[in-house]
């Protein structure tokens, strides 16, 4: 069976200004994909576009945009040029983690950015991309989870029940989709090296990088690979939830560190 092409596929990819969805946004390009590219950090995704435009010749379009905003989403994506309008694939990338504090002792704002990002905003994009899909029977909708979608840890308890509502979210969409030829997938990474933990920790980069101390983590590129691998799989093929880790990583609480 022939795999799915993605040459000048029109792909939109969220948080795409830095880690994986960065990562995204080269391998699509590299694969001949068009690209709608989203982030709060309009100057990130110029530089990216420009970037990709020089090694790839790709056409970018860029939306500054607050996934957490469900207007803005709505303006940004009802409004896109004839020539954007009909998006192929969807990669839900946009998320954070706040904090790793015992429950009883987490700070709120915490909370309400984690449940409105990772969340509510793969929600409203969802819900402003997928009827389009629908209306023309073709579309695939990828979907950035977490190992700690599936394993809760200390410390861990909002963010991984937001992962776990993506990967329930994931599996109702497909089940809401029963009979088109639409797919929907959830890539579930362990420990990858990304702004993340410098995100979670406040801009603590001398904590964040003790997360990734005596272990050789997950790349970006890494997931970007995968993510391609399943959107380009045959069309009768739907790769419904993948949980890739390190080597050095058994589990979401289980790592292997090297001492010197």
């Amino acid at each position: 069976m022939a795999q799915v092409p993605t040459q000048d596929k029109i792909v939109l990819i969220t948080g795409a200004s830095s880690g994986i969805g960065a990562a995204c946004a080269r391998t699509f390009a590299a694969a001949g994909s068009r690209l709608i590219l989203t982030a709060r950090r309009l100057d990130r995704l110029e530089q990216l576009a420009s970037e990709l435009e020089q090694q790839f010749q790709t056409a970018s379009h860029l939306l500054q945009c607050d996934v957490s905003d469900p207007s803005a989403v709505t303006a940004a994506l009802t409004e896109l040029p004839e020539a954007w309008s009909q998006i192929d694939v969807l990669i839900n990338n946009a998320g954070l983690s706040r904090g790793l504090e015992k429950l009883y002792q987490a700070n709120l704002q915490d909370w309400e950015e984690m449940i409105d990002t990772n969340i509510k905003g793969l929600l409203y994009v969802t819900r402003a991309v997928v009827p389009g899909m629908v209306s023309r029977n073709s579309g695939h909708v990828v979907n950035i989870g977490s190992i700690a979608g599936h394993q809760t840890y200390p410390g861990g308890n909002v963010y991984c029940a937001t992962k776990a509502a993506v990967r329930a979210l994931s599996e109702g969409l497909k089940m809401d989709l029963l009979g088109t030829a639409l797919r929907v997938s959830s890539v579930d990474p362990g420990m990858v090296e990304t702004e993340f933990s410098e995100v979670r920790f406040h801009g603590d980069r001398d904590r964040a990088s003790s997360v990734y101390q005596g272990v050789t983590p997950l790349t970006p590129d890494d997931i970007a690979e995968i993510v391609l691998f399943c959107v380009t799989r045959p069309a009768h093929v739907n790769i419904s939830d993948l949980i890739v880790l390190a080597t050095a990583q058994a589990s979401a609480t289980l790592v292997h560190r090297q001492t010197e």
